[in-house]
C-alpha cells in the first residue's frame, strides 16, 4: 500500500510538472496544448510501447515446442497468479537479464535473454519469472511507460525552449525580464532533472514491490536473491547495448555504473534488494 501511494504521488507530481511547463511556455494556451499532448502520448504508449521495446531488442517469440521447460514454468506461475499465459520471447544476447512488458495481464509478454538461461538454475529462473509476472499483475509496465513518456516529453519541451531562446531571444513575450529568465532557466535545466529523478523513484519503488511479489509467487525468496547476485555480476561482465529509456524494464540495470550514474539508477541497490529478500525468507517484511 505504501509503495502504491508513493507511485500515485510521484505520477501526479510528474503530471503537474508537465502542465506547469506547458503553462510556463505558452500560458493558458500552452497548458491546454500540454494536456492534449499528454493524452496523445499516453494513448500511444498504452497501445504500442510493448511492441516497440520487443522489436528494439530483437526479441524472438518462442512456442511451447521450442522451449518446453521455460514455457511450462511461465505457464505454471501464470496459472498460480490467475492471469493469462503471457507471450514468451528470447532476446539473442549473452547478457543475463529479463523483462516483462505489455499494458495489462491480457496483453503481456515476458522476455528472457539467452545469457540468463546459462547462469541461473531452475529455482532461480522461476523466481525471476515470478518477479516479472508480479510486474504484469500490478501493471507496473504501463505505469513506468507513462512516467517515462512524460519525462521524455519534458526533456523535449526544455530542448525546444532552449533552441527558441538561442534563435529568437525569448520570443519577445513582454514579461518581466527577471521572472522570465528564472522561469526559462527552470524549464531548461531544473525541470528535466526533476522529471528524471521522479521517473527513477517510481521505477525503484516498483522494483521493490516486484521482488516481494515474485518471491511470494514463486515461494523462493532466497532463489531470487541468488539470481539477483548472478545477474548483477553478469550484467557488469557482459554489458548490454541497452537504451536508457527502457533500462527500467529489466530485472537488473543493464547499464553499467560508468555509463549511468547510480544517483539516477532505475533500480534500487542490488545489495538492498537481496537484504530485503533474505529478511522476507526469515519471516520479516521490510516492504
Amino acid at each position: 500500500m505504501k509503495n502504491t501511494m508513493k507511485t500515485v504521488f510521484l505520477m501526479t507530481l510528474m503530471m503537474v510538472l508537465f502542465l506547469f511547463i506547458g503553462e510556463m511556455i505558452g500560458g493558458k494556451t500552452g497548458l491546454t496544448y500540454a494536456l492534449l499532448f499528454s493524452v496523445v502520448m499516453n494513448f500511444f504508449a498504452y497501445w504500442f510501447s510493448d511492441k516497440m521495446v520487443l522489436a528494439s531488442y530483437h526479441a524472438k517469440p518462442v512456442t511451447e515446442a521450442e522451449a518446453p521447460q521455460l514455457y511450462a514454468m511461465v505457464h505454471r506461475l501464470a496459472t498460480r497468479a490467475n492471469i493469462p499465459m503471457p507471450k514468451l520471447y528470447i532476446i539473442p544476447t549473452e547478457t543475463p537479464n529479463a523483462f516483462a512488458t505489455g499494458r495489462n495481464p491480457q496483453h503481456a509478454a515476458v522476455a528472457v535473454t539467452q545469457g540468463i538461461m546459462k547462469i541461473v538454475n531452475e529455482d532461480e529462473l522461476e523466481a525471476v519469472i515470478g518477479h516479472e509476472l508480479s510486474h504484469v499483475i500490478h501493471r507496473d509496465i504501463l505505469t513506468s511507460t507513462i512516467v517515462a513518456t512524460f519525462a521524455g516529453a519534458i526533456a523535449y519541451l526544455a530542448q525546444m525552449l532552449s533552441w527558441s531562446l538561442f534563435f529568437f531571444g525569448g520570443g519577445g513575450r513582454g514579461r518581466d525580464e527577471d521572472s522570465s529568465l528564472f522561469g526559462e532557466l527552470f524549464v531548461i535545466i531544473v525541470a528535466p532533472l526533476a522529471a528524471m529523478l521522479i521517473q527513477m523513484a517510481v521505477s525503484r519503488s516498483r522494483e521493490y514491490k516486484a521482488d516481494e511479489g515474485g518471491a511470494k509467487l514463486s515461494t523462493k525468496p532466497l532463489s531470487l536473491a541468488s539470481a539477483l547476485r548472478k545477474l548483477e555480476n553478469g550484467a557488469q561482465q557482459i554489458p548490454m547495448r541497452a537504451q536508457t529509456s527502457t533500462a527500467h524494464l529489466f530485472i537488473v540495470n543493464p547499464l553499467t555504473a560508468q555509463r549511468f550514474a547510480k544517483l539516477f539508477s532505475t533500480h534500487p541497490p542490488t545489495e538492498e534488494r537481496i537484504a530485503r529478500l533474505e529478511a522476507l525468507a526469515k519471516g520479516k517484511n521490510l516492504y
